[in-house]
């Protein structure tokens, strides 16, 4: 397989500019995870008074220590909801991500009591729902680490009939033969009380779990009795009376251990030790200056291919054919993959090109990573003459029947159909990722504007009145900069359009991951039943 060779100058002046400008975005994003961390953090000595962890503290302690962990949808909620974006970043009011515990890769999902009392936001939930959808397309263990006031009630109309998704995955989780741990930390009251319930193990932490569904102020102004947390549903009850618990700990600590021993009692597959592939021939550091400061400027996702695969070896395919619209085979840390990448918007031999090779890829069952930088389909009357639609509807059928894994990074532009074609959100691939630089939007700022203005003009004069251009141009650049606003990355972060924005850098890392835990699904053996495991 050839290697790749550069034309990629890291002491040009254009290189400078554009890792300064990725450098900028980048600090964007990092800024806003900090203080959503920092947020958390910000209690730390009235739970250290109550003999609490943090709830970051809790992932880190459940964690194989010296482990990865990835964590997903860090901004989920920005800027939506209690979320500000400025002031009180929230990050959907959750930890989630991969990560392994006692040698098996599980994904975590921990309440974050310390923003909003670990209240759920609509965003919240929705984060919580893409954990579990990650469980199930991979197989993999949840562990749930639980103190929670349960949903918000300021939006309750956002969240309820949707939120009774999240108990459903439950029981379809345990029916197919994945675990689920709960360990409660603190309260976990009215609906979320459903969340133990559904769990396969709940570990219970004395004299701090409480789980009901109607806590002590409700329960005396509906039959007017008189109990404490303890009676209805603290930890010695349910260890005790109701069989809801399973294991009773002494501490955070204690519970956090008792999860991790569980973990390795069950005979689940632990994660192979790592092994050793070549490197790519280029430092990672120079992804900071691949994708130009001007997005209006093409660049060559060759370049991007180069350093992250094994040996910046790449098999291209079909090289002289269609050249905007590259495919070609790789190895990712040592993972057989195919990778569709774009040189700008998707001509129609570009479109025939990447269907075919996404068939040959779900052929063979090679995991195919798109990397997404398009302004959408080509259009005009050459491209429509072309057959711009018969051969965009074929690559998008091909991707969204395909059978393979597939994953996705979002690189610069992400606008139009391109959008649908090279596997966005919509087309449900295992995990995709942003880069700080990624737009995504039905069309860019500029042009949306500029037909919007051409339409307006359009119109009043079908209607016959003279246009005012100053009164048009001031809509479209109304218009202009909404959509700019919308097709952000943090935009789309929020609205978990994506898993995560990622450091460009850890672009291989990350997908290398990715790509061992879909390995690792694909080989585990589960042992379903009917319907999930039923308490006691």
């Amino acid at each position: 397989m050839p290697a790749l060779s550069t034309a990629l100058d890291p002491r040009s002046p254009r290189f400078a500019a554009n890792a300064a400008r990725m450098a900028e975005r980048l600090a964007e994003v990092q800024a806003l995870q900090a203080q959503v961390a920092e947020a958390s953090a910000a209690k730390a000595a009235r739970v250290a008074e109550r003999g609490q962890l943090l709830p970051r503290d809790r992932v880190a302690t459940l964690l194989d220590r010296g482990s990865p962990f990835l964590e997903l949808s860090a901004l989920a909620g920005w800027g939506m909801h209690d979320d500000d974006g400025r002031r009180t970043v929230l990050g959907g009011g959750a930890i989630v991500g991969l990560g392994q515990v006692a040698g098996r890769r599980v994904v975590v999902s921990a309440s974050d009591a310390s923003l909003k009392g670990g209240t759920v936001s609509p965003m919240g939930l929705k984060k919580m729902l893409r954990a579990q959808e990650i469980a199930r397309e991979n197989r993999l263990p949840v562990v749930y680490l639980v103190e929670s006031g349960g949903a918000n009630l300021m939006y309750q109309s956002e969240m309820f009939v949707e939120g009774g998704r999240s108990f459903a995955n439950q029981a379809r989780l345990s029916a197919a033969g994945i675990p689920q741990i709960a360990v409660v930390h603190g309260p976990s009251t009215a609906g979320g009380a459903y969340l133990p319930g559904l769990s396969d193990y709940v570990v219970l932490v004395r004299g701090r779990s409480s789980i009901y569904l109607a806590g002590p102020p409700l329960v005396k102004a509906a039959i007017g009795e008189d109990a404490t947390d303890e009676d209805l549903g603290g930890a010695l009850t349910h260890a005790r009376l109701t069989g809801l618990g399973e294991y009773l700990a002494e501490n955070d600590a204690h519970a956090l251990a008792l999860a991790r021993e569980l973990l390795g009692a069950l005979p689940w597959d632990e994660v192979p030790p790592p092994a050793a592939h070549p490197e790519p021939l280029y430092p990672a550091g120079e992804l900071m200056g691949v994708v130009p400061a001007d997005e209006r400027e093409p660049y060559d996702v060759r370049e991007v291919i180069a350093r992250l695969v094994d040996g910046s070896a790449f098999l291209e395919c079909k090289a002289e054919f269609a050249a905007d619209t590259v495919c070609g085979h790789a190895r990712l840390a040592g993972h057989r993959i195919g990778l569709i990448g774009n040189n700008g918007p998707i001509q129609p031999q570009g479109s025939s090109k990447a269907a075919q090779f996404i068939q040959l890829c779900d052929q063979s069952g090679t995991p195919l990573v798109f990397l997404q930088n398009t302004t959408g389909y080509m259009v005009g009357r050459a491209a429509e003459h072309a057959g711009a639609i018969a051969h965009g509807s074929r690559m998008i059928q091909a991707v969204a029947n395909a059978r393979c894994p597939k994953l996705t990074v979002v690189l610069g532009g992400s606008f139009g159909a391109g959008n649908y074609g090279m596997c966005g959100r919509g087309f449900d691939p295992r995990f995709i990722f942003s880069w700080p630089s990624a737009r995504t939007a039905v069309m860019g700022g500029a042009q949306a504007a500029k037909v919007m203005e051409i339409v307006g003009a359009a119109k009043l004069q079908r209607e016959g009145h003279v246009p005012d251009p100053a009164a048009l141009q001031a809509m479209s650049e109304q218009l202009r900069q909404r959509i700019d606003r919308e097709s952000h990355v943090l935009f789309g972060t929020a609205r978990l359009w994506d898993d995560g924005v990622i450091d460009p850098r850890d672009t291989r890392r990350v997908l290398a991951l990715c790509l061992d835990t879909i390995a690792e699904a694909g080989r585990r053996q589960l042992h379903p039943n009917t319907f999930g495991i039923a308490r006691v």
